[in-house]
């Protein structure tokens, strides 16, 4: 009879070892895109290889705003007809793709 019980508090031990739920992590991971902030410059200080490539790319687009950063990289808001687009340049007109 020491045996069966002895038998039984084993294997209820050990299932119940199992048994255990398993909460999940209150860790939240974040990941930040390192981005260069861009200052808005007036129309006509854009290069004009920029507006050279632009017009090329784009005929008939107007450029709306434009914006610089650091690394000398164009954020151009351009509108075509009823559209509007941002594209984004680096100093010498060619295209970058963000």
């Amino acid at each position: 009879m020491k045996k069966i019980i002895l038998s039984a508090a084993v294997i209820f031990g050990s299932l119940s070892i199992y048994a255990t739920t398993i909460l999940p992590s209150e860790e939240v991971k974040t990941e930040v895109a390192a981005q260069s902030e861009y200052t808005e410059i007036s129309v006509e200080t854009v290069p004009a290889a920029v507006k050279t490539a632009l017009e090329t790319a784009y005929p008939g687009a107007k450029l709306v705003k434009a914006f610089v950063n650091d690394k000398k990289e164009y954020k151009l808001e351009i509108a075509v007809k009823d559209q509007k687009a941002t594209v984004y340049s680096d100093v010498n007109g060619n295209w970058l793709k963000i």
